[in-house]
């Protein structure tokens, strides 16, 4: 066994860590200090990787094989980021997709995932961030997807929820930041793992714009190290969001009128 040369930074706890993006996540963090917790279904899978990691970098790897759209087994997961003050921080990345239309998809299907990509990040942020603004530190990372802005891409209530995930990434920034926690939303394009299986269009692994796991989560800690509090690894001009951004923040503040626009035709002399 190897022994890991850098500080220790507290525990991380990975959601969906048991492949693909989470994978690579726990690995990453492995290799800068973290001790992990590892949270994923599959037992198996998890306690291969945390043998490996431990094995490889020397660090103390817990698994806790939990599905988060069980109501008993998230509730697990909100307890261990309530009660474990090693932890520091948590990465938001167990989630589900699909390609599929609205005609074409099935409406408990498309509840199950707002309850996976949605309701479970939503309630393992609020688990974990009261501690962090206690102790002023602390670092939460979601993942979103570039399909939350591109939101025609792939199936609606995938896009829709995690156009949720951006857009509750920005209000955790201005909850928290004053407060010492760091919120990053990152946004991964097309990335080459098991996602596209289960969404239902697996070819899409092999398309060249596909990214893969490992640049996508390299790329999302460097932005993480460069302060960015949105990450978007494929867009090459970093520019483009930073314009699209202001713009959208300088529309804000024109919705506040009382009177309807001109072009709808509505008079102020009403009979």
């Amino acid at each position: 066994m190897t022994s890991s040369s850098t500080s220790f930074k507290g525990t991380a706890l990975i959601t969906g860590a048991s492949a693909g993006i989470g994978a690579v996540y726990a690995d990453r963090l492995a290799k800068r200090g973290y001790d992990l917790i590892l949270v994923a279904r599959n037992a198996e899978r998890l306690k291969s990787l945390a043998s490996r990691l431990t094995a490889q970098t020397g660090r103390s790897v817990k698994t806790i094989a939990a599905d988060l759209n069980d109501k008993a087994g998230l509730s697990e997961i909100e307890s261990v980021l309530r009660e474990d003050g090693s932890i520091t921080l948590l990465v938001n990345n167990a989630g589900v997709g699909s390609v599929a239309s609205l005609l074409d998809s099935n409406i408990d299907e498309m509840e199950a995932m707002i309850y996976l990509n949605i309701t479970a990040l939503t309630r393992l942020t609020y688990a974990v961030a009261p501690a962090f603004a206690a102790r002023a530190s602390g670092t939460i990372i979601n993942i979103s997807s570039a399909v939350g802005i591109a939101v025609e891409a792939l199936n609606g209530v995938y896009s829709a929820s995690k156009s949720y995930v951006l857009s509750f990434g920005h209000a955790l920034q201005r909850d928290l930041a004053d407060k010492g926690v760091r919120i990053q939303t990152v946004l991964p394009a097309a990335t080459a793992t098991d996602f596209w299986d289960v969404a239902g269009y697996a070819k899409q692994k092999e398309a060249a714009s596909t990214m893969t796991a490992e640049d996508l989560v390299d790329a999302a800690l460097a932005g993480l190290d460069q302060g960015e509090k949105v990450t978007i690894p494929t867009l090459q001009d970093g520019e483009d969001w930073t314009r699209w951004e202001a713009e959208r923040r300088a529309l804000a503040p024109k919705f506040a009128n009382a009177k309807p626009a001109p072009r709808y035709g509505i008079s102020d002399n009403k009979a």
